[in-house]
């Protein structure tokens, strides 16, 4: 077979370019294609690409109706009309800011859009509500309009750039990690800013003219300007009706209780943080998981000095074992170097007689793993030949699951280190396939010249070596062209009936500068001796690489097998000069996790720098910052109810929850602030603040978790916990903000 590979171009649309391909196909198999030959298609990206944009614009539409139905049950027909506008003006203003940045629309950008869709109505849901409460009291359209929004408009204008504050350092990251997700903050941004735009422009504007129309007018302006009493209330919703039922009974009672009992609230609040930090141990941490493709590689390995067709019949054997199973679609081979990228993360290995490679791709990804187990198996103890397995992962590409280097000067003690380390390796639970490349050295052949009796006797060293080669591999002596004009390569070489022999050195002789031949036994010895496959070096000293797979159904992590070999090694006694170096996933999740540890900083300095400008104080904004740690008493507990790990999504999302979560307090605090100013006390502004903001904090809650959900919901081992991480952030945090942050703000402001 012939593989031809057709790569797009940056920027350029895959289904385009897959038309135009297509079209070439048929083209080229009706007019030039012989009856012999077929063409058969091996891999295309656009299904996957189809089946993800798909789900995710599925997700999109699902979380849009949830938001919706949120918003309805909540405001109404005609608010929620309003707010819900904000959500397609938004998406395409972010979709136009990805296009002008270089951004394609794709699978981590529309993930981005998910993210961002409970929160695009947030701004427009505070205003709304608030210019219908001006309603609700009896204020004409415009002046409620006007009204309602400048007594929000800076908390909405500071919440969004917390919010965008929060993104903007992952967009920073500079990991492969930090490369892999960039879309996805990006995204959030340009939706988040769209988003603030159209609620401070439109949204009021809509709100003047939709929301003073009623039936009679009762609810409009009179002639002189002055407001008539309402009459109606046609800006609740039955949910928002419950809220204020449920702000006049429990929570009022529990709110008052907690004024009166601050030491005990917080004692509460405390203890529940220190026990959700507690559940962190038995979450665990992973890195990136599974990617999810029906997709696998088998690379195949022989020994050094092996011959292309003993490296093709261990390919052919992995061949034998796929053919005619019914869940498998589709298998690809190349002998001799790797197949063409087929994933983003993973490198073809460079040409060599020793390497092949079976590409295999299954009927569903269910079948993977299946899959992979049956040829482990059969492939176990096949002589000749190492069979490797590598199932498609998400992140930045690594060099193995595990992966433990051994660093020192002399060849000698590495190779008997590396044996300790493969050895470790082997009795670890969970490793597979380990590999150690000084394990199986090659037999290199040395022909020792004797230069002083070479003198003697007249022969030159280039002689020595171009009569050596020539006898044992062959020599490019001229070039012969046909009738046709095909050029042809003469060689001369040994006459041999097979393979090559240590006897034919006997039948080699040297021409000397007499023009006599001499033997080359009598002018050199040849020797045979093992030597490394190779020798690598990690910063400037002499390392080699132990490596393994990771048994993953068994329920084993790459973090987990790694940490149990390295504390058997810091075990160990190591001799002077000699040390090891972690690398493989626990490697790369350290550098991704300690690459989003300052963007994580960074957001929390950006947004308390932005809540000091807002507030004129440092006491306030921490006040605001009390809802970061209680969103860990949803965040972590989520994660371990739905069995997923702290993975460098769900970092993400907690980085992500960090400027979503502040918006609740802000909202509250700034409220808070214009009633003790109006002549409140400090304990009547903070209640009253907390019961009239109650609805829209909640509401904003909910949207949030209604964008989440569907995406959350898939299951997905890359985005369900980014997702759960928000959600049970969210939940954790808002319940507790709505008791705790009033409870701080009487303590720490003073009485205007």
């Amino acid at each position: 077979a012939v593989f031809v590979t057709v790569t797009q171009r940056d920027g350029e649309n895959i289904f385009q370019v897959l038309d135009g391909v297509r079209a070439a196909q048929a083209a080229f198999e009706t007019r030039e294609l012989p009856a012999a030959i077929t063409l058969d298609e091996v891999f295309d990206q656009s299904e996957s690409v189809q089946n993800r944009v798909n789900g995710f614009f599925f997700n999109l539409l699902q979380g849009i109706l949830l938001v919706g139905g949120v918003i309805l049950l909540a405001l109404g027909f005609r608010a929620s009309t309003i707010v819900m506008l904000a959500i397609p003006l938004s998406i395409f203003i972010a979709i136009w800011g990805l296009d002008l940045t270089g951004y394609g629309l794709q699978q981590i950008s529309i993930v981005g859009l998910v993210i961002a869709l409970g929160l695009l109505v947030d701004d427009a849901i505070v205003i709304t509500e608030n210019v219908a409460r001006y309603r609700r009291k009896g204020l004409g359209a415009i002046q409620a309009a006007i009204q309602g929004t400048d007594e929000v408009g800076w908390a909405v204008i500071s919440t969004s750039v917390t919010s965008i504050l929060a993104f903007l350092p992952i967009v920073l990251v500079q990991s492969g990690s930090g490369e892999f997700i960039r879309s996805m903050p990006v995204t959030v941004i340009y939706a988040l800013a769209a988003s603030l735009l159209v609620s401070m422009t439109l949204t009021p504007l809509l709100a003047a003219r939709w929301l003073g129309a009623s039936d009679d007018d009762a609810s409009g302006e009179g002639a002189e300007g002055t407001s008539k009493p309402p009459r109606r209330r046609r800006n609740e919703g039955p949910l928002l009706r419950w809220f204020e039922r449920f702000v006049a009974g429990p929570y009022r009672a529990s709110l008052r209780w907690a004024l009166r009992h601050p030491a005990w609230v917080l004692v509460l609040a405390t203890g529940a943080f220190v026990g959700s930090v507690l559940l962190f141990p038995l979450i665990g941490v992973s890195f990136f998981p599974e990617a999810g493709k029906p997709q696998f590689l088998v690379n195949v390995t022989t020994p050094e000095g092996a011959s292309l067709d003993a490296t093709d019949r261990a390919v052919q054997r992995v061949e034998r074992l796929l053919a005619g199973r019914d869940d498998v679609r589709r298998v690809a081979a190349n002998v001799g170097r790797d197949n063409p990228l087929v994933y983003y993360n993973v490198i073809p290995r460079r040409e060599r007689s020793t390497v092949g490679q079976v590409f295999v791709e299954a009927a569903s990804g269910d079948a993977v793993r299946p899959l992979v187990d049956t040829l482990r198996q059969a492939l176990a103890d096949v002589p000749g030949a190492t069979y490797g397995f590598e199932i498609f992962k998400n992140g930045p590409p690594v060099e193995a699951p595990v992966a433990i280097k051994v660093i020192g000067p002399d060849l000698a003690v590495l190779e008997r280190l590396a044996a300790r380390v493969e050895r470790l390796m082997r009795e670890t639970p969970g490793a597979l396939n380990v590999e150690n490349p000084l394990n199986e050295p090659k037999t290199d052949l040395f022909v020792h010249v004797d230069r002083d009796r070479a003198g003697l006797l007249g022969v030159r060293m280039a002689d020595v070596d171009r009569t050596v080669r020539a006898a044992m591999t062959g020599l490019t002596v001229a070039q012969y062209q046909d009738a046709e004009g095909e050029d042809y390569d003469i060689v001369v070489e040994l006459p041999r009936p097979g393979r090559a022999r240590m006897s034919d050195f006997d039948r080699i002789a040297v021409a000397s500068m007499t023009g006599r031949h001499v033997p080359l036994r009598q002018i050199a010895r040849v020797e045979l001796k093992a030597e490394p496959t190779r020798i690598d070096r990690f910063e400037t000293e002499r390392a080699v690489t132990i490596t393994s797979d990771v048994d993953a159904q068994a329920g084993y992590s790459a973090v987990d097998v790694t940490q149990a070999v390295v504390d058997q090694l810091d075990a160990a006694e190591w001799p002077a000069g000699y040390r090891t170096f972690v690398g493989g996933e626990l490697e790369a999740q350290e550098d991704s996790f300690a690459s989003l540890l300052p963007a994580l900083l960074g957001a929390l300095f950006g947004i308390l720098a932005v809540l000091v400008l807002q507030f004129g104080s440092v006491r306030q904004p921490f006040i605001i910052f009390a809802a970061i740690p209680l969103s860990v008493i949803g965040a972590f507990p989520a994660l371990l109810i739905t069995g997923y790990t702290f993975s460098f999504t769900a970092f993400v999302g907690f980085t992500s929850l960090v400027g979503i979560v502040v918006n609740n307090s802000t909202i509250l605090v700034d409220f808070a602030n214009q009633l003790v100013a109006s002549g409140h006390s400090v304990i009547e502004a903070v209640q009253e603040a907390a019961e009239t903001r109650f609805a829209p904090i909640l509401l904003t809650t909910l949207t949030t978790i209604g964008g989440l959900l569907p995406l959350t919901l898939t299951n997905t081992e890359l985005w369900s916990p980014l997702g759960w991480v928000i959600i049970g952030g969210l939940l954790g945090s808002t319940l507790l903000t709505l008791i705790v942050v009033p409870v701080l703000y009487r303590l720490l402001t003073k009485e205007g």
